[in-house]
């Protein structure tokens, strides 16, 4: 980490899910220094002294600033990404993997010339793919460069279970693996009320009806907001893993990563249980996982790849 005092924390893209974070941040008093970038110069300059007057309302020393350009976002000990477009009406999926594969790219240049030393956390979808994306682009340690949703989709997940039985709020641990997606692995074997196991609490077709709400979480938030998407529960799940890294906590979070051999995967992007310290995904755990969760958990990590297909035949990455 830098010798300068104090840390900082880099945030591109300042719409919801960027600003979010940085709230959440700002008022936690998590870290010196939140440096905003966004096209919307304005915009952003306007959130930043509207957080950094939040900030001081609780007596955080925490103050927001903005990068005006992609140099001034410098020296950070992590940044953050959120920059991405959103799927418009008549966007086919491939449209909206090659658009933002490109926004990573050129963003993830910038941190790599600017913040050689970050953590990089991803926030833009489709998750795995930019995780990859960036892994790739950076040629960062692969430690360095992670992905948020697990710790989102549990939860998400943890929210239905409470839903459900009507108690055990703060004591639920729900487990979620695989990609941020359709074919996300949510695991009632790992989920536990208070330590009790999910399935002595709630009978197998509730958890079911459960684990098929937990993969469809963001869509249910889009249909009812009609305009836009989750932002809530996204900031604040990114924010958690922000603090993890800023205070070394060395705690276990559901995190998307590159893995080299772990679950009999190499250099594919997926979500699973890592340590989460000052250098970023320090340890991947892995938990055993039976017939069902393996095949679950395979057909996750072949729709990661099938996007990482596209872009090679793209020739996104060129002759690396």
């Amino acid at each position: 980490m830098h010798n300068r005092k104090g840390k900082r924390v880099g945030i591109v893209g300042a719409g919801n899910v960027g600003s979010t974070v940085a709230y959440s941040l700002a008022v936690q008093g998590a870290c010196h220094e939140i440096i905003l970038r966004d096209n919307k110069v304005e915009i952003a300059k306007g959130k930043a002294l509207d957080m950094s007057q939040a900030a001081q309302s609780i007596r955080s020393h925490t103050v927001v600033t903005v990068a005006e350009t992609m140099d001034q976002l410098k020296d950070c000990d992590i940044v953050v990404i959120t920059a991405g477009s959103p799927r418009l009406p008549g966007m086919s999926r491939d449209d909206l993997l090659l658009i933002n594969a490109k926004i990573m790219k050129e963003v993830v240049q910038g941190v790599k010339e600017h913040s050689p030393e970050a953590v990089i956390v991803v926030v833009s979808n489709p998750l795995d793919a930019m995780v990859y994306v960036a892994a790739k682009e950076s040629g960062f340690p692969l430690n360095r460069v992670i992905g948020m949703a697990g710790v989102l989709d549990s939860a998400r997940m943890a929210h239905f279970i409470h839903e459900e039985l009507g108690y055990g709020a703060g004591q639920i641990r729900a487990s979620v693996m695989g990609g941020h997606g359709d074919d996300m692995v949510p695991l009632p074997r790992y989920s536990t009320v208070a330590g009790v196991p999910l399935a002595d609490v709630i009978p197998q077709e509730k958890i079911d009806a459960i684990v098929e709400r937990t993969k469809n979480g963001g869509a249910e938030i889009v249909k009812l907001l009609g305009n836009g998407s989750a932002y809530y529960a996204p900031g604040k799940a990114t924010s958690i893993m922000v603090d993890a890294i800023l205070k070394d906590t060395k705690q276990i979070h559901p995190t998307a990563v590159m893995l080299e051999g772990e679950y009999g995967y190499e250099g594919i992007v997926s979500g699973v249980p890592t340590m989460i310290g000052a250098n970023g995904a320090e340890k991947i755990i892995e938990v055993t996982l039976n017939d069902l969760e393996k095949s679950q958990f395979a057909k996750s990590v072949a729709s990661v790849q099938s996007l990482v297909d596209t872009l090679n035949k793209n020739n996104f990455f060129g002759d690396q």
